[in-house]
């Protein structure tokens, strides 16, 4: 595999029209594409699957570390993060029969790392003896979970360390085992040996099916939702344990359509210099926020005239009742512009 050396950019075609750009810059290596961009992690832990195209999935992994520390820092009482397969999207356009088709759990992520529960900051869960007694010695990665809808009584029992005994209403519900380059069926198929020769009162192996197809997907959400679970995770067949956002591992969430007036154009950066980089929209309640992706190159040419209705799609509202992830889908011509 071609090494980035230091000071060099390459350039990698993806999905986009144009290449994407890699780039070693101090020993932190970056990619010009949204998935790299968007991460929460710091820049120097990030990775997306153009560097491991381009480099290799064994030169990002050392890179990165371990994906799972299996130890504590010697020089600290404080546990390193671990480094974790995060998820994308789904495009709803991406063929996704055949992948592993499981319920996306509102729980607490926790990597069991062979000794105790961590963080995705690396915080340590102190579980109680009793609840970790039959779990492996092998990393696991899955949610601490108590019920659809429960979310904040799950963070509210496993923050605490006065109270082990509410413990016994939380189940760990694993999902990889992450500390091999082996598929994703022989990672699963670990985990289900281990608890069938050791029953865990408190561990379970989240039930995954074959996707069928869409038809399948948006029966299955609708199923999901219905009885108030949050939506659905897609696996890529025979898929790695990818550190960081990788397209291997997709989260499927209800898009709403709503409306909105644009009130601004905000110049683009990068790519989008000299052209539409997002618009500025208010919805009838007054609330006002940028819309910036789902746009053609033509329509940043060209963008939707500042007091027309657009037809955005997004995720869910924010507490602050701020569609997340809002995505244009058209002008709306049956609504005349304000003068």
């Amino acid at each position: 595999m071609p090494e980035l050396l230091e000071g060099q950019a390459v350039e990698l075609q993806g999905s986009a029209r144009l290449p994407y750009v890699l780039k070693n810059v101090g020993g932190v290596h970056s990619c010009s594409c949204p998935a790299w961009r968007n991460q929460s992690l710091p820049i120097e832990r990030r990775t997306c699957k153009h560097l491991r195209q381009y480099r290799g999935l064994a030169a990002e992994t050392t890179r990165l570390g371990a994906a799972v520390p299996a130890t504590m820092k010697p020089s600290s009482s404080k546990p390193q993060a671990p480094a974790l397969l995060l998820a994308e999207t789904w495009d709803g356009e991406q063929n996704i029969r055949d992948w592993w088709l499981s319920e996306k759990l509102d729980g607490v992520r926790a990597i069991w790392t062979g000794q105790h529960f961590l963080s995705r900051q690396g915080n340590l869960y102190r579980a109680p003896a009793w609840f970790t007694a039959d779990l492996p010695q092998f990393p696991l990665d899955g949610e601490l979970w108590l019920d659809r809808q429960a979310f904040q009584r799950t963070v509210s029992i496993v923050r605490r360390h006065d109270e082990p005994e509410a413990w016994q209403s939380i189940r760990y519900v694993v999902f990889d085992a992450p500390a091999t380059e082996r598929p994703f069926e022989t990672r699963l198929q670990r985990c289900h040996e281990h608890f069938a020769q050791y029953p865990a009162l408190y561990a379970e192996v989240l039930a995954q099916e074959p996707c069928r197809g869409v038809a399948h997907l948006q029966a299955e959400l609708d199923r999901v939702l219905q009885l108030g679970g949050e939506g659905l995770m897609l696996r890529q067949p025979a898929s790695p344990y990818a550190v960081g956002r990788s397209a291997t591992l997709l989260k499927v969430k209800r898009f709403h359509d709503a409306e909105a007036r644009v009130i601004a154009h905000q110049p683009g950066t990068g790519r989008h210099r000299g052209r539409l980089g997002a618009v500025r929209v208010e919805l009838p309640n007054g609330i006002q926020f940028a819309v910036g992706s789902g746009f053609t190159d033509r329509e940043r040419e060209q963008p939707p005239a500042i007091g027309t209705s657009i037809t955005f799609r997004y995720q869910e509202l924010s507490d602050r009742g701020v569609p997340r992830f809002p995505t244009f889908v058209r002008v709306r011509t049956d609504v005349v512009a304000a003068s």
